[in-house]
């Protein structure tokens, strides 16, 4: 039995990172009445992760169509009990949310080899259905794709996130001097003499009212669910997306970013942050920085400055503040440094907290299992009471 699927997609540019597939699990095969036979189940159809896979390739392999799995066999005199029909298999890449037709998630892959069951097989005709098979399940289902990286790049547009990704990675990004130069994400690694390795999301740039989908909304926000870290870049002049509309200081800028995260999901202010501040090769860029850490430094003095609707709840305390010029290089390789020591201390940490849990676990562990043990004395009353 050969997969299928009939697709609809969401994509910009070339990526695409939603896929609406139909899904069906083969039906059961016939009982056999005169001898109490029961025909095979349906195979089922199962959603796998694949580390090399991507939607692109899934809906290039089969366009217009749809994934059923195989019928179960008949049962019949030589074989009573029908074989099992072949298991339907879709693999699609790491990083994958799976929701039915009405929005309800049905689960995440996230790491190779995953699976999860997505439609299925009927029943094989048994004494209990009149020895007749029942159909397989039938099921639409969306993929949803959602980046897994190290860093995600946050900020608006032309903030030069993509001439940054050129220069710590091995990623050929589109630079240009308009403002949306990036409509689909990039991933690259940054590569240590050491063979370490981490991966870089640049991610489109956001613009005000991106939490309610304006510009490519949510299309990047949720593409940072999965990093475990944030890279916020600003420019240091600070950024204007056109001349109709209002210009914002890059103190102003980290505000805006930051709410923006916070009203699209909260728990996003959360993750480690480090900011880099951009374009330090223009004019009066070291007059401006310095106004910009003193502002992070006591950023509620500086807040009555703006509106409400404009600061957000939490302000980010950013790990590191790194000084950049993406285009000269100047400060990526302090920048680079940061990012992997952030990691690590984010790593060690984790560990910490996994082996402390562990310990406790283990602790309690011991102590039910010795207040289950019976005590001297109830043993030695016991011997009393017997004799």
């Amino acid at each position: 039995m050969v997969c299928c699927s009939r697709v609809l997609l969401r994509k910009y540019g070339d990526f695409i990172d939603n896929l609406r597939l139909f899904t069906r699990g083969g039906s059961g095969g016939m009982g056999y009445p005169r001898l109490g036979g029961e025909g095979g189940k349906g195979g089922d159809v199962w959603v796998v992760a694949h580390n090399k896979m991507t939607l692109k390739q899934l809906k290039n392999k089969y366009p217009q169509k749809r994934f059923v799995a195989g019928e179960g066999a008949n049962s019949r005199v030589s074989a009573l009990k029908g074989s099992k029909g072949k298991d339907c298999e879709i693999p699609v890449p790491l990083g994958i949310s799976i929701t039915d037709e009405n929005g309800k998630i049905i689960g995440e892959l996230n790491k190779e080899k995953d699976r999860i069951l997505v439609a299925e097989g009927g029943l094989g005709g048994k004494l209990l259905t009149n020895f007749l098979p029942l159909k397989g399940q039938k099921r639409v289902i969306h993929l949803d794709l959602k980046l897994i990286a190290d860093i995600g790049l946050v900020g608006f547009p032309n903030a030069g996130k993509s001439s940054l990704l050129s220069k710590i990675s091995h990623a050929k990004p589109a630079i240009a001097d308009y403002a949306f130069t990036t409509l689909k994400p990039e991933l690259g690694k940054i590569m240590y003499n050491d063979f370490k390795q981490i991966s870089v999301a640049d991610l489109p740039g956001l613009i005000e009212g991106a939490h309610m989908n304006k510009g490519m909304g949510h299309k990047f926000l949720k593409h940072i669910e999965r990093t475990k870290q944030l890279l916020f870049v600003v420019d240091v002049s600070g950024f204007q997306l056109s001349s109709q509309t209002q210009y914002r200081t890059a103190f102003e800028t980290i505000l805006l970013l930051s709410k923006e995260l916070e009203l699209y999901r909260e728990e996003l202010q959360t993750k480690p942050a480090l900011l880099a501040v951009n374009k330090m090769d223009l004019p009066d860029a070291q007059d401006k920085f310095h106004v910009l850490t003193n502002q992070l430094q006591n950023p509620k003095d500086f807040l009555h400055l703006f509106e409400k609707n404009v600061i957000p709840e939490r302000t980010v305390e950013f790990q590191h503040i790194i000084p950049i010029s993406a285009v000269t290089g100047e400060g990526i390789g302090e920048l680079k440094n940061c990012i992997r020591k952030s990691l690590d201390e984010h790593t060690n940490q984790e560990n910490d907290a996994y082996h402390k849990k562990q310990l406790l676990n283990l602790r309690i562990s011991n102590t039910i299992s010795y207040s289950e043990l019976p005590s001297k004395n109830a043993v030695t009353s016991a011997r009393i009471d017997i004799t």
